[in-house]
C-alpha cells in the first residue's frame, strides 16, 4: 500500500468564514482557534469568521490560515487518519511542522503571528510578483539571471506555472522577456510585496531571533522543507531552514515529486481552497487527491479511506 501525504496551502486561499463549521461542530477545532488567538494576541475566530479586510493583509492572513489548517488537521487526526509524510507551501510548511509534532501548537501559532508581522514590516517599496505560465523553467531562470535589478523565482508551483519576485521594474522587464520567449501569459499578482525574494532577508533574520526561544521536538512524521525539497532529518536544521524560507524559492513541485518518489500515492490537502490539488493534477495526474475544507469533506474522506 502506498503512503499518505498531508499538504497544507499557503497565503492566497483565505476567505471570511473558513473553518467556521469545524469551529461550531468539533470541540478540538474550537480549542485550536482559541489557542491561536491566545498565542497570537488577537481574536483569530473573529478574524476568520466575521467580515473584515484584515484577513487579506499578510500580518493577519498567516495566523488565520494556520489556525484553520491546524484545526482541520486535529479533526482529521480524530478520525484516525494519519500521514506518512507532510509538506506545505510557504506558510503551509508550519502546518506540516504541527502535523509532525516538531513544535507545540502554541509555539507554531506564536511564530507564525510574528512571521506575518515581520514579513509585512519588511515589505519594501516597489516590490512585485508575477506568475509566468507555459514557459520552460530553464528559460525563466536564465532570463531572471540576465535581467538588471533584483528578480528571481519565488515559487516552483507545477509544470507550466512559475512565480517570479523582486523589484517591480525588474519583474516587469523579466516578464516582458519571458513573453517574447514564448510564455503563454505573465500575470501580475495582487500581493503586498516581493515575497520569497532576497528583499525579504531582513524578515528572516528577525524570525531567526524569535525562533531562538522555541523548543524543537523530535520529528514524529517526516516533512519536506520548501528550501531543499527534501526531508528534514536533523532537528538542528529546522530553524535555519525556516529563516531561509522567507527569502528563498518555494520548491513545491520538487517537494511533491520527492514524496511521490518515496512512495506517496494519496495526497490530502488540509485547509481552505484547492490550490495544491490543482497543482497536483499538473505534477502527476495518477495520484489520489482529496481536500478537507469543510466538515462534510471530512465525512466523505473517512468513508473513502
Amino acid at each position: 500500500m502506498g503512503k499518505t501525504a498531508f499538504m497544507f496551502p499557503g497565503q492566497g486561499a483565505q476567505y471570511v468564514g473558513m473553518g467556521l463549521d469545524f469551529y461550531e461542530q468539533i470541540p478540538v477545532c474550537r480549542d485550536m482557534f482559541d489557542l491561536a488567538g491566545r498565542a497570537g494576541g488577537l481574536d483569530v475566530a473573529a478574524l476568520c469568521f466575521e467580515e473584515n479586510e484584515q484577513i487579506h493583509i499578510t500580518e493577519y492572513t498567516q495566523i488565520a490560515m494556520l489556525a484553520t489548517e491546524v484545526a482541520i488537521l486535529k479533526a482529521v487526526e480524530e478520525k484516525g487518519i494519519k500521514p506518512d509524510v507532510t509538506g506545505g507551501l510557504s506558510l503551509g510548511e508550519y502546518g506540516a511542522l504541527a502535523a509532525g509534532g516538531v513544535m507545540s501548537e502554541e509555539d507554531v501559532f506564536r511564530i507564525v503571528r510574528k512571521r506575518g508581522i515581520y514579513m509585512q514590516e519588511a515589505v519594501p517599496e516597489g516590490g512585485a510578483m508575477t506568475a509566468v505560465l507555459g514557459l520552460n523553467t530553464d528559460v525563466i531562470e536564465k532570463i531572471c539571471a540576465e535581467t538588471a535589478g533584483t528578480v528571481s523565482i519565488a515559487n516552483y508551483n507545477c509544470p507550466g506555472q512559475i512565480v517570479i519576485t523582486g523589484e517591480a521594474a525588474a519583474v516587469a522587464a523579466a516578464a516582458e522577456e519571458m513573453t517574447a520567449a514564448g510564455a503563454k501569459r505573465c500575470v501580475p499578482l495582487k500581493v503586498s510585496g516581493p515575497f520569497h525574494s532576497a528583499m525579504l532577508a531582513g524578515a528572516g533574520e528577525k524570525l531567526a531571533k524569535e525562533l531562538e526561544s522555541v523548543e524543537i521536538r523530535e520529528i514524529q512524521v517526516p516533512y519536506i522543507a520548501n528550501v531543499t525539497a527534501d526531508y528534514v532529518r536533523d532537528t538542528a536544521d529546522v530553524k535555519p531552514l525556516l529563516q531561509k524560507q522567507v527569502s528563498s524559492p518555494v520548491r513545491w513541485q520538487q517537494s511533491v515529486e520527492r514524496m511521490i518518489a518515496d512512495g506517496a500515492d494519496t495526497f490530502i490537502e488540509i485547509g481552505p481552497g484547492r490550490t495544491l490539488s490543482g497543482f497536483m493534477r499538473k505534477i502527476n495526474r495518477d495520484m489520489k487527491v482529496y481536500n478537507v475544507e469543510k466538515v462534510e469533506d471530512l465525512d466523505k474522506l473517512n468513508e473513502l479511506l
